[in-house]
């Protein structure tokens, strides 16, 4: 039910903001999305490394986590050996930040301590918004490892404007680097937040623009997708893929993480995109 353009496309970032569920809540929400009629569309629960002794303490039981080091490369041998000692817990890849002012060579060199324990992991390393990007992504290419791109956050600067992230995503696309986006991704389509008034991506205008730019669509091209906030024009173009065309999209934007596995599976089920027998049902308020 679920199409390869969605398949696993929604990265479970329940813990992280705006979202902030509690673990416990966090891990009971997983658990169910896991054994729903949607399950296909859920990826990995993203969990942060400086949480992991709480997530120990809860014993979790069966999970499969992505782990996020938000303090660079340095945190990742000792996140490993605490990975190992939790029962039924399977990392299925990691996400690493890039610290202020360390260069790519500097930064890939410290990968080398862990590379021989991270193989068959998906390692994404969080590109650097500033001028460090350009080095950054010549190491990624070729390499093992894949991008991860920052497209929100908690305040206005966090967010790159359509221009910025055309041209990291063009770049990726014409080096052969895989990505996946994190933060600010939370409707289907391009929007100004009622509450923030941040201007917001849309997952689908960056799911389409990733279609365009492997058919070799320029910068500008690219900008436009972006900036569509035609829900059902950019929909249309994504329901009339062919199965080849929506894997090929895939290959390249891996996933998103979004706080709500809700938001983009009812969004989704609205734009025709999904069947409205997934549509989730709210749950009844505590009596």
């Amino acid at each position: 039910m679920i199409p390869a353009l969605l398949r696993g496309l929604c990265d479970d970032a329940a813990l992280f903001p705006p979202g902030n569920a509690p673990l416990p809540e966090a891990l009971a929400a997983h658990a169910r999305y896991r054994n729903s009629g949607f399950a296909a569309l859920v990826g990995p629960l993203i969990f942060p490394i400086p949480r992991l002794a709480e997530l120990a303490a809860a014993e979790p039981g069966p999970l499969t986590v992505v782990c996020t080091a938000p303090t660079g490369p340095q945190s990742v041998a000792r996140a490993l050996d605490m990975v190992a000692a939790i029962d039924g817990l399977t990392v299925a890849g990691l996400e690493i930040a890039v610290p202020e002012q360390l260069s790519a060579t500097e930064f890939f060199a410290a990968t080398e301590a862990f590379a021989a324990r991270t193989a068959g992991l998906e390692v994404y390393v969080e590109v650097p918004r500033d001028d460090r990007r350009p080095e950054f992504l010549a190491h990624l290419a070729g390499s093992r490892y894949a991008a991860k791109f920052r497209t929100g956050g908690t305040v206005a600067e966090a967010y790159p404007d359509e221009r910025e992230l055309a041209a990291a995503l063009r770049s990726a696309i014409a080096a052969g680097i895989p990505f996946k986006a994190t933060a600010g991704l939370h409707h289907a389509i391009r929007n100004t937040d009622p509450g923030t008034g941040f201007e917001q991506h849309g997952f689908l205008n960056l799911l389409l623009a990733t279609h365009l730019a492997l058919a070799g669509a320029d910068t500008g091209a690219l900008e436009a997708v972006l900036a569509n906030r035609n829900a059902t024009a950019v929909a249309a173009e994504l329901a009339a893929l062919g199965e080849a065309e929506e894997k090929a999209v895939r290959a390249a934007f891996r996933s998103f993480g979004t706080c709500s596995i809700t938001d983009p599976l009812t969004e989704s089920v609205d734009l025709n995109l999904l069947p409205a027998a997934l549509r989730p049902v709210p749950e009844s308020p505590a009596s």
